[in-house]
């Protein structure tokens, strides 16, 4: 039999890779005739270049850059040589976990780090710049990342604003004399789990401000802005990019990197798949075993599984999905083509614990899965 393991992060808890250890370690024991092959995955968000870095061998480029409040800090992003390619995670300069939980605000933070890891990345040669987008601590629409290639934005006195959110409202006019030459002759690619509009109900500042530490007021005054933004890209740019699909991931910064960088937006699981030519290397399998934290509703919005799901479908696998926790009645995981799932809290004491022995559980539930096949 041939199986392929193809699960997501367990975020806090395991990496895929290690999910891959411990189901591989299990299903070798039970059946060691069997075929078994590694793919790890992500959807774009943090942790995707350590996914990309495992299948394609690139190299890690390592500088310092601002972190979101205008601190230096070392990032680093993938590049391959070969192919003149880089990958770039915003939460790698922009992320919100390099904020101590009292310094997190979007109201005040930038993404002008991730627009210097661009930058060295064009300067190293690259002709083609996957970014993901996921994890970040911003709501500038991606302003920030814009300055460093050379954007200024200015006031009514054509005085230079500092890229923050706060300040989108004050932009008066985008002058683009000293943006890079090169710029355009570079293919950007933007792995985007999320459909948000730019700005109202369901946009960028009031769907994630406040999980990124602005308050009820800021999170107005960001709307506003983002607003704002949008009609200076359509007199300036003659881009109307408020419904454009993920124009408020990240902060409105799928909105800035389609305008600013004429990036295109991806689903972050396909674009992962389609570089790691995850569809041929599943060709024959009997079945795919992936997984994730949570099992919901949202996990078929784009989520990893949600693409392994679509891939094995086309081509007749059976899906086993291990998860930390399952909130799905059976007639749903069946509706949504899986064939077998279990879930960790079928067994842990409690979530702590579910957290803590991850691995232990996972190859126990694979050891379980495999001995159906003795």
């Amino acid at each position: 039999m041939k199986f392929v393991i193809a699960p997501d992060k367990f975020k806090g808890s395991l990496t895929a890779i290690q999910f891959c250890n411990a189901v591989e370690s299990s299903l070798k024991r039970i059946l060691p005739n069997a075929e078994i092959y590694r793919l790890p995955l992500s959807d774009g968000g943090d942790g995707t270049i350590d996914i990309l870095e495992y299948h394609l061998h690139g190299k890690r480029l390592k500088l310092q850059v601002n972190n979101p409040l205008f601190r230096p800090i070392q990032a680093s992003y993938l590049y391959m040589d070969a192919i003149n390619t880089a990958f770039i995670e915003m939460a790698a300069a922009s992320g919100i976990a390099l904020l101590k939980p009292e310094e997190q605000n979007c109201f005040y933070t930038t993404s002008l780090g991730t627009g210097e890891l661009i930058k060295h990345a064009i300067k190293k040669g690259a002709k083609t710049i996957i970014l993901g987008i996921g994890g970040s601590a911003t709501n500038d629409c991606g302003i920030g990342m814009a300055a460093a290639l050379g954007y200024t934005f200015e006031d009514e006195r054509g005085k230079e604003l500092s890229p923050v959110g706060k300040n989108l409202l004050k932009i008066h006019h985008i002058n683009t004399n000293h943006v890079l030459k090169v710029l355009d002759e570079v293919e950007f690619k933007v792995a985007c789990d999320v459909t948000n509009p730019l700005f109202g109900s369901n946009g960028a500042a009031y769907v994630y401000g406040s999980q990124k530490g602005a308050s009820s007021s800021e999170i107005a005054q960001l709307d506003e802005g983002l607003q704002h933004l949008s009609k200076l890209f359509i007199k300036q740019f003659d881009r109307d990019i408020q419904n454009l699909k993920g124009a408020g991931a990240a902060g409105g910064m799928g909105a800035g990197a389609s305008v600013f960088l004429n990036a295109e937006l991806q689903s972050g699981i396909d674009l992962v798949k389609g570089l790691i030519d995850f569809d041929a290397k599943i060709n024959n399998a009997d079945w795919i075993i992936t997984g994730e934290g949570t099992l919901d509703n949202q996990t078929f919005s784009g989520k990893a599984i949600h693409g392994v799901i679509t891939s094995a479908k086309a081509k007749n696998i059976k899906v086993a999905a291990f998860c930390g926790a399952m909130d799905l009645s059976d007639t749903d995981i069946k509706n949504f083509g899986i064939d077998y799932a279990d879930a960790i809290l079928n067994y842990s004491k409690n979530l702590e614990d579910a957290i803590k022995n991850g691995y232990n559980y996972i190859e126990g539930m694979a050891e379980k899965f495999a001995k159906m096949f003795v």
